[in-house]
């Protein structure tokens, strides 16, 4: 890390591309700490790759996946960026709007009311450290004005424990909208979208505190630290160029909108890594139970080259471990975008080809 930094310091003005290209992945990591360091397009692929594998290990995946897998799911997620942004750009446009909008963006995703929920809390408490910050710098600036009066007297912190309070994120579509007066929430009252999205978050930390409840210091810190992975972090120059802002779309997205977006993002990782999982763990299941062997299966998939599996850092001791292939992927893919058959019926027996859109996960 230290290493990371002293290149930085010296190479911050002239550095060029060759010499970027030389840096580790834990030395670009370090760099891009930095507020004013831009990565080259091809280092920013460089470090998506790496983020990508600590979102997948973060979801489950503890082997080393290899680059083609790690390519394949960027360019799964891309894709369904570019179509987010295609989609809220004709639907800002209906209403005469040329820049998008947080509410079209959540509207995308409004069939998953879990996701959207979880969206919601991340929003709120977003708002709330916003809130902290702002009033903390204003206190600090109060209490430098008013350090020589010896009168001045503390007055009541009510409004300042509403205003960091998390506040619930409205949706112009919610029957709530609807009406001009707002009903008063209780503290006690849990609607069901919420309560399905503290299920799955309660899932997923199940799972998360049954895998570190054996690690070590080390291991926990780089557990935590890959939990911090984001597409967007430090690098929103680069994002909004590899999302397509400006040729997709020509809104100039707000702080909100890029948030937004890298919270989608490693929801799209995590849930493509966690169906890829699933889709393993069946084939290795139908593999056993037909008493196929990893070379048989590999002849059918046209390879004849047998990849060496390289261990994890927490790569249990088993043998014949191996991390997710780009056809489980792939497969994780598919049954996300297939479509319930009563959406195909009408066209039965038609010679009308069938224009399915892509489906956002």
């Amino acid at each position: 890390m230290a290493d990371a930094k002293d290149k930085m310091y010296k190479y911050r003005q002239e550095i060029s591309q060759d010499s970027l290209a030389t840096l580790t992945a834990g030395d670009m990591a370090a760099c891009v700490a930095y507020s004013d360091f831009t990565p080259s397009p091809e280092s920013f692929k460089r470090i998506l790759i790496d983020t990508i594998r600590q979102m997948m290990y973060v979801s489950g995946e503890t082997g080393e996946p290899s680059v083609e897998t790690t390519s394949i799911i960027e360019d799964i997620v891309r894709q369904q960026v570019i179509e987010l942004l295609r989609n809220c750009t004709e639907l800002a446009s209906r209403r005469g709007s040329k820049s998008i909008s947080t509410n079209d963006l959540i509207f995308q995703i409004r069939h998953d009311q879990a996701k959207v929920s979880r969206l919601r809390t991340f929003l709120s408490w977003k708002d709330v450290r916003k809130n902290i910050k702002d009033s903390d710098d204003k206190g600090a600036d109060a209490d430098l004005a008013a350090g020589d009066d010896p009168g001045n007297v503390a007055g009541p912190v009510d409004e300042a424990a509403k205003k960091n309070k998390k506040a619930k994120v409205g949706l112009p579509w919610e029957p709530a909208s609807f009406f001009n007066v707002e009903v008063p929430e209780r503290d006690d009252e849990e609607d069901d979208e919420e309560e399905e999205s503290n299920w799955i978050t309660l899932q997923r930390l199940r799972k998360a505190d049954d895998r570190t409840r054996a690690m070590t210091r080390e291991e926990y810190v780089t557990w935590s630290e890959y939990r911090q992975a984001s597409f967007t972090w430090r690098k929103g120059k680069r994002f909004r160029e590899w999302a397509g802002f400006g040729i997709v779309t020509d809104s100039k997205p707000s702080d909100d909108i890029v948030d937004i977006l890298g919270f989608l993002t490693f929801e799209m990782v995590q849930t493509l890594t966690e169906m890829a999982l699933k889709a393993k763990e069946q084939e290795d299941t139908a593999r056993a139970l037909n008493g196929g062997d990893a070379a048989s299966l590999q002849q059918q998939q046209g390879s004849t080259k047998k990849r060496k599996h390289q261990h994890g850092l927490f790569d249990p001791p088993s043998e014949g471990r191996t991390p997710v292939e780009p056809r489980h992927v792939q497969e994780a893919f598919r049954r996300f975008q297939q479509r319930p058959k009563k959406t195909r019926a009408m066209l039965n027996l038609t010679r009308i080809a069938e224009k399915t859109p892509l489906n956002i996960f």
